[in-house]
């Protein structure tokens, strides 16, 4: 079996690391905050070139905290891309603001700037910059396009831990960013936990204060928050586990470039396109056919397993029908049921991404 994802191998290939960090963390009774904790914020914000690091519960917290923190007036609309987990939207309508899609690139999945530009209002005051599967936005282009329209630009980095467009660091581009260590991220902890980061000081602090029940001190709130902490146990485990990441980064990379390099792209079969700027690291190699559902089901049966991101484009969802946004001529609209995710990671060998390759190329011979 080729598996998709196997967090029981790389555990064990790093089991001493993590036991250690998991048995003083026991032994410690560090379970909220401590120096795990501050360790871990100190040396993630590092590793992206920024100033401040703030652990939270998950990745979808860390989204809706930095919402509330800028405060928004009522009635503000935040554009998001049509193509991405339910996450980087319902943050926005949970804060009472109004969610907007714009369509993705065909090229890579992320968001569309042509189609941004035509959803951009007067009250537009944000734009959720997802930086998907791992490939980041073209974030020149739009800077420009929230100078000229006076936007805020959040990130959501969820999928791009060490992302990098023209060789800096996602997450270092807008007034703040999302990151995620769910544990299939490429940078996973051991349940769900999250980071904010940020180079602006005042939204750092604001940030972090909500997180944290409206306080910096114990018993001082100066408002209500809300409790959103990053544990103890999960920032120890991340510690032990950040110094592998750029060697895991740099396999995913090299599998990518493996499978670009021995799969053809064709009228049926699109591979995905890294930009000439972009700095990949390649969460997710999504490949897509208008055969999606039969390639699925036949790799299944060569014991390779796949996975799909995402089968339902967020205006499509029952969630969203009263944005009326469903019908609208999105790329998205018609690429979700054709995206299909192949196995990519440190679980995997020059071999095993060979089969998958070998599996994929028999497949549209028989079909052709």
């Amino acid at each position: 079996m080729i598996k998709f994802l196997d967090l029981s191998a790389q555990y064990l290939r790093i089991k001493d690391d993590i036991d250690a960090a998991i048995a003083t963390t026991l032994e410690t009774a560090s379970f909220i905050g401590g120096k795990a904790n501050a360790r871990f914020e100190s040396e993630f914000s590092a590793a992206h070139d920024t100033r401040f690091g703030i652990g939270v519960a998950n990745g979808t917290d860390a989204i809706e905290i930095i919402l509330e923190a800028l405060d928004f007036p009522k009635g503000s609309e935040i554009i998001v891309p049509a193509n991405s987990f339910i996450a980087s939207s319902e943050a926005v309508t949970r804060q009472g603001y109004s969610v907007v899609f714009c369509d993705c690139n065909p090229d890579n999945y992320t968001l569309s700037l042509e189609s941004l530009t035509a959803k951009l209002t007067p009250k537009t005051k944000a734009v959720i910059a997802v930086h998907l599967y791992g490939h980041p936005c073209d974030m020149d282009a739009l800077q420009a396009l929230a100078t000229q329209h006076q936007f805020a630009i959040i990130e959501d980095c969820a999928q791009a831990h060490l992302a990098t467009y023209k060789g800096r660091k996602v997450g270092s581009f807008g007034i703040a960013s999302a990151f995620s260590f769910y544990p299939g991220k490429n940078l996973g902890a051991y349940g769900d936990a999250g980071m904010i980061l940020s180079n602006d000081e005042a939204t750092a602090k604001r940030c972090r204060m909500i997180a944290n029940h409206g306080r910096i001190d114990k018993y001082n709130h100066e408002f209500e928050g809300r409790n959103s902490r990053l544990d103890g146990l999960q920032a120890a485990i991340l510690n032990a586990k950040l110094p592998h990441l750029s060697t895991w980064t740099c396999q995913r990379q090299t599998q990518a470039k493996r499978y670009l390099a021995t799969l053809s792209p064709s009228p049926t079969l699109a591979l995905p396109q890294e930009a000439t700027w972009a700095g990949a690291v390649y969460h997710l190699f999504v490949i897509r056919t208008p055969h999606r559902d039969a390639l699925k089901a036949f790799l299944a049966e060569q014991r390779i397993e796949t996975g799909i991101h995402y089968p339902i484009a967020l205006p499509k969802l029952h969630a969203y029908a009263y944005c009326n946004q469903a019908s609208e001529p999105f790329f998205a609209h018609q690429s979700d049921t054709q995206l299909l995710s192949l196995p990519i990671g440190d679980h995997l060998t020059d071999a095993d991404i060979d089969e998958v390759c070998t599996a994929v190329k028999m497949f549209f011979a028989n079909a052709h």
